[in-house]
């Protein structure tokens, strides 16, 4: 198949890319290597991607409305994943513009581009955030979700309405998949566990939010990356059982799907902090701080749904995910 994958410079998109071309597909990459966050990470993993012959590069905004038209028009794919945002939670709360640009602006381009180019499948990026202010655990995708707490939140839970509105008018089948703190390899620099490890290694102390009372379903890359390759050969359908008496968030009359994709193993940020220290052989120095803004102290996935429809079944424990992310770290980074 021929699969377009937006975001392929980003953590999870640069992984899905190898994974898709190792198993024979053509992938059109695109990326604007914005400089969100160091961007010779970014560069790094596109390298990875230089060797197959079926991997095209384009550099491209997917808020850019012409040349992504111009894109989908030209390339024809056959499947789209896209994977392209402006990420975090905090940054939200300084930039918003940022967010109802690549998010907004960026996804009514993938949307439009599906639509007028006979697309058989859009698998996105939604996120855990947009449980909000949610109690209830583990995190379901038949609960309602309309309180988000930041302003990134409201634009994934945006992106989910936008899908659905696009399954129910046009058949386009879409899935949405809110995924659970991604950490692995080639992570991204501004999340915990990456600014932990600089810190820790530096003799710096790291800042610990809620008091260290965050629990966090934290998602190894290699169970996420399965769980998008497995979510897109299965291609949405409608649930005709669906009742607008008793409306169900998860599914529709449409071919359109939410999906939670976590590990369903919410480990405290403790022993997360535990976990790091034993692999890097150092103690850290902790600075606890209240709750931030936008902040949510607990996620917690339930993933029945995804193991229901594609027999999604992640298979890494917290401590070999660190282990492995602490070994790729000190090699990348020489320390």
């Amino acid at each position: 198949m021929k699969i377009l994958v937006t975001g392929t410079a980003g953590f999870i998109g640069s992984t899905l890319a190898i994974r898709l071309l190792e198993r024979g597909d053509e992938v059109i990459g695109v990326d604007n290597v914005n400089d969100y966050y160091d961007v010779s990470l970014k560069y790094a993993r596109l390298k990875r991607l230089e060797k197959y012959e079926k991997f095209k590069d384009v550099r491209l905004d997917i808020a850019d409305s012409a040349h992504m038209a111009k894109l989908f028009a030209d390339e024809k794919p056959d499947k789209v994943v896209n994977l392209a945002a402006q990420a975090g939670v905090r940054y939200s709360l300084e930039n918003p513009q940022a967010y109802i640009d690549a998010n907004i602006t960026g996804f009514t381009n993938i949307l439009e581009g599906c639509r007028h180019n006979n697309v058989k499948h859009l698998v996105y990026a939604s996120s855990s955030s947009v449980y909000g202010a949610n109690e209830a655990m583990p995190f379901s995708v038949h609960d309602n979700v309309d309180h988000p707490v930041s302003l990134y939140a409201a634009s994934k839970k945006a992106n989910e309405l936008m899908a659905h509105t696009y399954s129910h008018l046009f058949a386009l089948p879409t899935t949405g998949l809110r995924f659970f703190t991604v950490y692995g390899p080639w992570g991204r620099p501004d999340m915990a566990l990456f600014i932990f490890t600089k810190k820790i290694l530096s003799g710096e102390p790291i800042d610990v939010f809620n008091y260290g009372n965050h629990k966090r379903d934290f998602t190894y890359i290699d169970d996420i990356v399965e769980g998008v390759i497995r979510t897109l050969d299965n291609v949405a359908q409608p649930n005709a059982n669906w009742s607008g008496m008793e409306p169900d968030p998860g599914t529709s009359k449409a071919p359109y799907r939410i999906y939670n994709i976590g590990s369903n193993r919410p480990v405290e940020l403790m022993r997360y902090i535990e976990i790091l220290e034993e692999c890097l052989g150092k103690k850290a120095e902790k600075n606890l701080l209240p709750l931030q803004p936008g902040d949510v102290p607990d996620t917690y996935a339930n993933v029945d749904a995804l193991v229901n429809d594609v027999g999604y079944a992640p298979a890494t424990q917290i401590e070999d995910g660190v282990k492995k992310f602490a070994e790729w770290y000190l090699d990348f980074y020489g320390h």
